[in-house]
């Protein structure tokens, strides 16, 4: 696997770069029933400017969970404090599944700072892994993929305040995507967005719908992000303080997500001053350490038929025999598909080391008993006398 390298997958859509000096954002096209995403650039090479308006935050989102150890103290440099430093490698499978078009979109960079031209210095190892999946079309997931990393590279804070900048870049993805909205109808659509993000020994992930990540940490299963369903009881609560309802599982009836970006067009969701509908998504970091062997990122498509300590442990003994994550995506994909998932698959397998996760031993009891024949033959002459 390659030390740098940067996938943007699009599905069957082609994607060419072009100048643009009217400060509109990239706007997927739509020939022929196929998406051609154009990336449009500013005549300096620089992405255009985007609208920047006060973002609103509803008071009953959740507060970011971080751990212990803040990423500052991580990027400092102090080794006392960051002992482990992952050898990353990962690899992505995608497949249509049993619908008729392809929604997805993924993202799988292991030098983020190299594969997207940033002067920022840093000697740390420095990621970003996404999942996008779509709803309602694709313009929505491409165009995420899209901007999300740049806005995240581009704000000033980074990567001293990676928390706030990446719950920004978020915000900033959606109303740029409803600005763009309303240059094209046709682009109308919704996504639900899960990124990955490895700084030095941290990992920080967020999340805005029903994808997942898990960790699997010494072969245990670590939840690193919450399925935003409406029916969740402190979504439910947020949906209700913001205007909307729940009804038979979906977010006033229209859709059965709590977090999204996008869905601009779909009456009562989102305004200006927020609503039902969030694009905000729930961060959850980790510092990582020699007992953290893989993550695994997927759509909803994977965990419909994958408990989360079930994903790990069948990616554990693939990645044990093969030690490829790209074979382990595919193989997390093919046994979906065995599953009978109804929903486009993507996956995304980061490991953080060089050598196969470790085979466990179970840890033997000090002191050791066995049963004697004589003892199993009384014991048999008892269970006979209760028969009898």
């Amino acid at each position: 696997m390659e030390g740098s390298r940067v996938i943007i997958d699009n599905g069957d859509a082609g994607r060419e770069n072009c100048s643009s000096g009217d400060g509109r954002p990239p706007i997927p096209n739509s020939l022929g029933g196929r998406t051609v995403y154009r990336h449009c650039l500013n005549s300096d090479g620089a992405p255009p400017s985007l609208c920047t308006k006060s973002l609103v935050r509803h008071s009953s989102l959740v507060k970011i969970r971080s751990s212990d150890i803040s990423i500052g103290t991580i990027l400092s440099g102090d080794d006392s404090v960051a002992e482990f430093m992952p050898l990353l490698r990962s690899g992505a499978w995608t497949d249509i599944g049993s619908r008729s078009s392809m929604e997805d979109v993924y993202i799988c960079t292991d030098n983020l700072m190299h594969d997207y031209g940033s002067n920022i210095s840093n000697h740390k190892p420095t990621a970003f892994y996404g999942v996008f999946d779509g709803h309602g079309g694709k313009h929505a997931a491409d165009f995420a993929c899209y901007h999300l990393p740049r806005f995240i590279l581009e704000d000033g804070n980074f990567p001293q305040e990676i928390e706030s900048v990446i719950s920004t870049a978020f915000l900033q993805t959606d109303t740029a995507f409803a600005e763009a909205c309303s240059l094209d109808a046709d682009l109308a659509s919704g996504t639900t967005a899960l990124t990955a993000l490895v700084i030095g020994s941290s990992l920080v992930v967020a999340n805005a719908g029903d994808c997942r990540a898990v960790l699997c940490r010494g072969g245990k299963a670590i939840e690193m992000s919450r399925d935003h369903k409406p029916l969740c009881l402190r979504e439910r609560r947020r949906i209700e303080a913001s205007g909307g309802y729940v009804y038979d599982g979906y977010l006033n009836g229209q859709i059965n997500v709590a977090r999204a970006l996008g869905d601009w067009h779909m009456e009562g969701l989102k305004g200006q001053d927020g609503g039902p509908l969030t694009a905000e998504p729930e961060l959850m970091s980790t510092r990582l350490t020699k007992e953290d062997e893989f993550l695994i990122i997927g759509c909803d498509g994977l965990w419909d038929v994958f408990m989360s300590q079930n994903a790990v442990d069948f990616a554990r003994r693939r990645l044990q025999e093969h030690n490829d994550p790209i074979r382990c995506s595919k193989d997390l994909v093919d046994e979906a598909l065995k599953r009978k998932s109804g929903d486009n698959l993507s996956v995304v397998v980061v490991c953080f080391q060089t050598e196969p996760p470790p085979r466990l031993v179970a840890p033997r009891g000090r002191v050791q008993r066995s049963v004697s024949a004589e003892g199993l033959k009384e014991l048999q002459s008892f269970l006979d006398d209760l028969a009898s």
